[in-house]
């Protein structure tokens, strides 16, 4: 086993670059461990549509990060209280063998006292609350598996990041199982991810020397162009998501008027309204545009009211 030291980089999107980077260039016979702590994010699975699986107000609000990851799964909230840990191997046998490599963690958790128990296929559960889900991916011969530990973070902001906005969506993403989580320090109060962090190591080492790969400024550069290239994106952050099909309805002069939006790698590919604006202009007018709040929010306020509807009425009706 080796070890890759991320020199406590806390950006989600580098994060991420730094894990594929490693899986995809630093080849080598053993497997390899990473660690890592990101601020305030969400991380959302491959196949998920984003704008199901957050509450976009909150997330703006919070200057929260949205990223989505390579593996699938569901959507999992990061912050500076979350453990992150990162196995990578060679060869796809041990693929949705989540035992292999939660099998450490829990035996580190168990030897400092705390109750973990692999629940189901693969989260960790202790007294049953939730304190890591894990998910995989595969590319070529090689594989990650990665997962969440929750030792100290903000449950509040979880909730609220993970809470799904109430419109009406209807897409074939893969969505979230919602569960009870809880902290390491609910068990561990004196915890935080730096002791863990060690005790890991230790573990997964035996206690003796950590041999470690090194990595170069060559391969910063590298991974910072990773990043720059996918995880700094709005096209794979959000314009990935699997087609989706939202319907909305807001009140207006007495009546109501109503939309349903088609989108399709991010853009809208048609408009239906209903009620007073139905045929209007404003539906060939956006075709065609990135399915973003704050784009379209420039848009609509550009183009003007439409039937005296404003500008701000007409983003609640399509977003």
């Amino acid at each position: 086993m080796l070890y890759v030291d991320n020199h406590h980089e806390t950006d989600p999107r580098l994060n991420l670059a730094l894990e594929e980077y490693v899986l995809r260039h630093v080849l080598t016979d053993e497997p390899i461990v990473l660690f890592y702590v990101n601020e305030p994010a969400v991380i959302v699975g491959r196949n998920q549509n984003t704008l199901e699986e957050i509450d976009p107000d909150y997330v703006a609000a919070q200057h929260i990060q949205v990223v989505r990851r390579l593996s699938g799964g569901g959507a999992v909230y990061h912050d500076l209280g979350n453990l992150n840990f990162s196995f990578i191997t060679n060869g796809s046998q041990d693929l949705h063998n989540f035992q292999r490599f939660t099998e450490p963690v829990i035996r580190v958790l168990n030897q400092l006292g705390v109750p973990a128990a692999l629940h189901g296929k693969s989260n960790i559960y202790v007294e049953g609350k939730k304190i890591s889900g894990n998910a995989q991916y595969l590319a070529g011969n090689r594989m990650v598996s990665h997962g969440t530990i929750l030792v100290d973070s903000d449950l509040e902001a979880l909730l609220r990041a993970l809470n799904p906005r109430q419109t009406p969506i209807e897409s074939k993403a893969v969505q979230s199982i919602r569960a009870v989580v809880g902290n390491v320090r609910d068990w561990l109060p004196e915890m935080d991810v730096d002791s863990l962090r060690q005790a890991l190591l230790a573990g997964i080492f035996g206690g003796g020397p950590v041999p470690e790969v090194g990595l170069t400024a060559v391969d910063w550069a590298a991974i910072r162009q990773i990043k720059a290239e996918r995880y700094d994106t709005w096209e794979w952050n959000f314009g990935r998501s699997p087609q989706f099909t939202v319907r909305k309805r807001v009140p207006w002069a007495g009546g109501e008027v109503g939309a349903e939006v088609v989108v399709k790698n991010g853009r809208i590919q048609t408009i239906t309204f209903t009620g007073p604006l139905a045929g209007c202009a404003l539906q060939t007018h956006l075709v065609g545009h990135r399915y973003d709040q704050a784009a379209l929010a420039q848009t609509l306020e550009t183009y003007g009211p439409v039937n005296g509807l404003p500008a701000a009425q007409l983003l609640k009706l399509l977003y």
